[in-house]
């Protein structure tokens, strides 16, 4: 299923994206550019990640990169 219509991304890569360590709707957004054309889908988006911890947020508070293989997933 479709969760952003304007760039064709499915539920799965968002949950792909998430795994591979996106916490936020910008950071899916950075690594898919799902949610920046209307934005009709980043409550979408906020609802597939939920509200739970990011088992990588420590690491990028910490200034390491956490986000690089999202390239190579979109």
């Amino acid at each position: 299923m479709y969760v952003c219509s304007c760039f064709g991304i499915t539920e799965e890569q968002v949950k792909k994206h998430a795994e591979d360590g996106a916490c936020t709707p910008r950071q899916i957004a950075s690594a898919s550019k799902a949610g920046t054309d209307c934005g009709s889908c980043v409550r979408q988006i906020q609802t597939l990640l939920g509200r739970g911890a990011c088992p990588r947020r420590e690491l990028a508070e910490q200034g390491k990169q956490v986000l690089a293989r999202l390239k190579d997933a979109a």
